[in-house]
């Protein structure tokens, strides 16, 4: 098999991991001789209508596994066409794509073979090479085996600027289900191995109050693992409600310290076991599961704010914010010349960046209905919330057929969900 045809399948069979994006990665530039750069215009980002980064030279090491994870198309029991790829081949179609203009990093993943030592042995040996003997400063993320050795954990976080984990499923119980061979307290305590690493490197970074400016570091000194770790979770494979998935995904956030939780809709696959799913969740609850992420993470909302015990899973005809803000009218309306920010940022319309320029227009002057505009909020679903110089909802707040109203001029349009989510307009 040749490497075209090995790039084919092995490029495709890392499709399903959503966890690639490049952000928070530190400025990196190559030295003398070497190649690549994450500064200037860093990672390009290209989106697929479904949302998923496809910016990074994205592929598996092998698709073989000594797993037999029922919702994975690599499983050890799946009939598909297996490739694999030597380290050396990776670095050299690293290199060819980076030279082409194709791409700005790697994203690297593989399948379990032998064991998990080994197999982590041979991800490393790629940024490894890459870094050193090429002079590599282009982006690497590195997934990193659960079951790995913490040493070989460790060094990766030496060679990639971002790690990830995949957590896969919210409960043990799901992966009992379907990942017998996986246990989230192995992935955890790997995750607390990164964690720490991440932690220790920062600290050593931090400058003290008086010190003389050090020349730029080599490629593999901008300490471990710079833009954090990532994990992610497959929606829809089992029953477990959106009040799960949120609950695991903010203990990540609390506990190890996590970049991101991706969250993938879960794609049936060929030979599928009859414990899954036939269909595939609606595309749109993982974009809501995006948005409510978002809330946790820069808006100050809580896990537990975002569902009830009676509905436990996500409204899929609004964003998270305006059903919260629905089911809490009596803290509504908000005075945009009065209120403080925790107040401001739980407001549906009204994005972080907007609750800024409140804050900052506000010191000079009364907010009127004609700066709403130029602020960028969302008229259509804040002015029922928010009382200005010019403007009072009276009684529009409690009227029993609010939510249809705004639903009917708020459209559901996926594309338009994905943007909010990205730019925090929530």
């Amino acid at each position: 098999m040749n490497i075209d045809e090995k790039l084919s399948i092995l490029a495709d069979a890392a499709k399903y991991d959503a966890s690639c994006a490049s952000s928070g990665s530190r400025g990196r530039r190559a030295g003398p001789g070497g190649i690549g750069s994450t500064t200037g215009i860093g990672i390009c980002h290209s989106y697929t209508p479904d949302g998923r980064c496809v910016s990074l030279l994205k592929l598996l090491l092998t698709n073989y596994c000594i797993y037999d994870c029922a919702y994975c198309i690599n499983r050890r029991s799946s009939g598909v066409r297996r490739a694999r790829f030597t380290p050396d081949d990776v670095v050299w179609l690293t290199l060819e794509f980076y030279r082409r203009n194709y791409i700005e990093g790697l994203f690297l993943s593989s399948g379990i073979i032998r064991d998990a030592d080994y197999t982590m042995e041979q991800v490393i040996s790629v940024a490894r090479t890459l870094r050193t003997t090429h002079g590599f400063g282009g982006y690497i993320h590195l997934k990193t085996i659960p079951n790995a050795a913490s040493e070989l954990i460790r060094e990766a976080g030496k060679w990639a600027d971002r790690l990830s984990i995949n957590v896969e499923l919210p409960t043990q119980t799901d992966l009992d289900a379907l990942a017998p061979e996986k246990e989230l307290t192995q992935i955890r305590r790997s995750m607390g191995v990164i964690r720490d690493e991440i932690t220790e490197a920062r600290a050593e970074r931090r400058p003290p109050a008086f010190t003389v400016r050090q020349a730029p570091r080599a490629p593999n000194q901008l300490g471990y693992a710079p833009a954090g770790q990532a994990t992610q979770m497959i929606v829809g494979a089992t029953d477990a409600p959106d009040a799960v998935i949120l609950g695991t995904a903010s203990a990540l956030y609390r506990g190890q310290k996590l970049r991101r939780v991706y969250f993938s809709a879960f794609s049936p696959i060929p030979d599928a076991s009859s414990t899954l799913p036939a269909i595939a969740p609606p595309l749109v609850r993982e974009h809501r599961l995006y948005q409510a992420d978002w809330l946790m993470r820069f808006y100050g909302f809580e896990a537990p704010e975002l569902t009830t015990t009676e509905v436990p899973n996500l409204d899929l005809a609004i964003d998270p914010k305006l059903a919260w803000a629905l089911r809490n009218r009596d803290r509504f309306p908000v005075d945009l010349n009065a209120a403080d920010r925790t107040e401001l940022l739980r407001i549906p319309g009204v994005g972080v960046r907007s609750v800024e320029r409140i804050l900052s227009v506000r010191r000079w002057r009364q907010l009127r209905m004609e700066d709403l505009t130029r602020l960028r909020i969302s008229l259509d679903r804040a002015l029922p919330f928010i009382v200005v110089a010019d403007h009072s909802p009276r009684g529009l707040t409690d009227v029993v057929d609010l939510r249809s109203r705004i639903a009917d001029r708020s459209q559901l349009d996926l594309f338009a969900i994905t943007r909010s989510a990205r730019s925090g307009e929530l």
